[in-house]
């Protein structure tokens, strides 16, 4: 199984910047895909950002142009930059790795997820 473990989290003022990452562990070399998820105190758990082994990536509309995934190298890993902050992205988030076995077939994995809390 795959293990994941966030860290860089924390508080951070409006329209400034934070970086999280996130180290992968155990049977890394089935993930396909990788990335970042959270969630608001009394709202559902929202992609933010997930980038593919051979380097696609999407982002959430709300994030476009502020946020940055990418990733390191034997799929070990994975970073959200995220610059411009806001109020309104503070959440607990949550690092995601997917495998995916044919169409219709997907195994996530979470990590315990990290608090960031945007507030001045």
């Amino acid at each position: 199984q795959v293990q994941l473990a966030e860290s860089g989290g924390g508080l951070v003022q409006p329209g400034g910047s934070l970086k999280l990452s996130c180290t992968a562990s155990g049977d890394i070399f089935n993930i396909d895909v990788m990335g970042w998820y959270r969630q608001a105190p009394g709202k559902q758990r929202e992609m933010v950002a997930l980038i593919s082994n051979g380097g696609t990536i999407n982002y959430a509309d709300s994030v476009k142009g502020r946020f940055a995934i990418s990733k390191g190298n034997l799929r070990n890993g994975v970073f959200l930059e995220m610059n411009s902050l806001t109020p309104e992205d503070t959440a607990v988030y949550y690092c995601n790795s997917k495998r995916v076995r044919n169409i219709g077939t997907v195994k996530d994995s979470w990590g315990q997820g990290i608090q960031v809390t945007v507030s001045s």
